[in-house]
């Protein structure tokens, strides 16, 4: 049996950036032979995801990507299963990582993204990988986007989960970030009235009609009330007929109209949104922990 050292398994893990432990049991298992070793970790990364692909992953990050020249603008969601793993230096690296190269390399979907090689050397399939096997969670590129501009483009980030990109016309920064971030405060789902749908419509007045109905108010009366809550309804869910976060006594459209510009269009993502998460208890969460410590094994 070759010899084991720790300086060996040391140029092992700085190489697959896996645990100490691991690294050891490879080389004993390759009789020292660092190569060997190396590809013996990656087709256990490939196992170890195929014990996770079935884990229900809605925890993860938001990476979120500006180019210098305010042109090129990327957003991607990276799921894990934990708050912990979500929160890991590595995991947020690959985030950021990935959005940057979204952005320089203008990739317009996860296919085309996990194909693509970073600056490791590694395509982006590959390292994630070698992150499952590291972190020991499933990890997956659930959605990014490419958005590009004639105008400028700016982002907001907040605390890792929601990420929004504002085109705008004009380039005052200020303005640029106080729209990305109220936008993230507010959630509007469009610009303006005009493009909310009139199915969306329809549906809000039939529930308001219904509800001014009750009152046995006269006809016209009613129709003056719901015409009254579709108004409110539409500045909520509207960013031009939003109160703007910083100064609620004017709405986001005066405020533009202050500053002589127009928003072009936004895009905002929220980890987790739309996955069902699944829901366990301490007792099982415990044990399933411990089951996944015997496999590792």
């Amino acid at each position: 049996m070759a010899d084991i050292t720790a300086n060996i398994v040391k140029e092992l893990r700085d190489i697959t950036g896996l645990g100490m432990m691991e690294c050891k049991k490879a080389l004993v298992e390759t009789s020292g032979n660092i190569k060997k070793a190396e590809d013996l970790l990656r087709i256990k990364s490939g196992s170890k995801a195929n014990r996770t692909a079935n884990r229900i992953a809605t925890e993860g990050v938001i990476g979120i990507e500006i180019s210098p020249n305010k042109k090129n603008g990327a957003l991607v969601e990276i799921n894990c299963e934990t708050d912990f793993v979500a929160k890991n230096e590595d995991f947020i690296k690959f985030s950021r990582d990935l959005a940057q190269l979204i952005a320089t390399e203008n990739l317009t979907n996860v296919e085309s993204l996990s194909k693509s090689n970073m600056q490791n050397g590694k395509n982006v399939e590959e390292f994630r990988m070698e992150l499952i096997m590291k972190l020991g969670e499933k990890i997956s590129i659930r959605r990014c986007m490419l958005h590009t501009t004639k105008g400028y483009l700016s982002s907001y980030l907040h605390g890792g989960k929601i990420g929004v990109i504002v085109d705008y016309a004009g380039n005052d920064e200020v303005l640029g970030k106080d729209l990305a971030m109220h936008i993230a405060a507010s959630k509007p789902i469009c610009i303006s009235k005009e493009q909310v749908s009139e199915e969306l419509l329809e549906r809000e007045r039939q529930i308001y009609m219904a509800q001014a109905t009750e009152s046995g108010k006269p006809k016209e009366i009613i129709n003056k009330m719901v015409d009254g809550r579709i108004a409110k309804y539409l500045s909520e869910i509207t960013l031009l007929g939003q109160p703007f976060v910083k100064d609620p006594n004017q709405t986001i459209e005066k405020l533009l109209n202050t500053k002589s510009t127009i928003v072009n269009g936004f895009t905002m993502y929220t980890v987790g949104e739309g996955l069902e998460k699944k829901s366990c208890d301490f007792a099982n969460e415990v044990m399933s922990q411990i089951n996944q410590a015997k496999e590792n094994t």
